[in-house]
C-alpha cells in the first residue's frame, strides 16, 4: 500500500463554477498514469467524497498524463455553509490516499 501523492507529480482540486469541484491528478509519465489508471477506482473516490458514483465524472487525459474527477459541490459555492470557497481542500483526502 502507499499513498497515491507519493506516485504522482500533482493533486490539485478547485472549483468547476459554483456547483461542481473537479480534482486534476497530474501523473507526470506514461507509467505513472498507468499505475493510477489501474489503482485507483472511481467507486473508491466516489466513497472517499461521500458522493453517489453516478454523480461523479471521470475523464482520462492520457496524452497529458491527467486523471480529472467533477462531482456536485455539497453546497454552493459561497453559501452559508461552504467550508472551502474555492475547492482547494479537497485534494488533501486523494493526497493521502493510501492504494494498492
Amino acid at each position: 500500500m502507499v499513498e497515491l501523492a507519493s506516485k504522482v507529480d500533482k493533486i490539485r482540486s478547485k472549483n468547476a463554477g459554483p456547483f461542481w469541484v473537479t480534482i486534476d491528478i497530474f501523473c507526470g509519465s506514461p507509467d505513472a498514469f498507468d499505475w493510477t489508471r489501474r489503482a485507483l477506482a472511481s467507486e473508491t473516490v466516489a466513497a472517499l467524497y461521500r458522493v453517489p458514483l453516478d454523480t461523479l465524472k471521470r475523464f482520462e487525459i492520457e496524452s497529458l498524463n491527467v486523471i480529472k474527477f467533477s462531482f456536485p459541490r455539497p453546497v454552493p459555492q459561497a453559501a452559508p455553509d461552504d467550508r472551502d470557497q474555492h475547492g482547494a481542500q479537497y485534494a488533501v483526502l486523494l493526497q493521502e490516499l493510501t492504494v494498492a
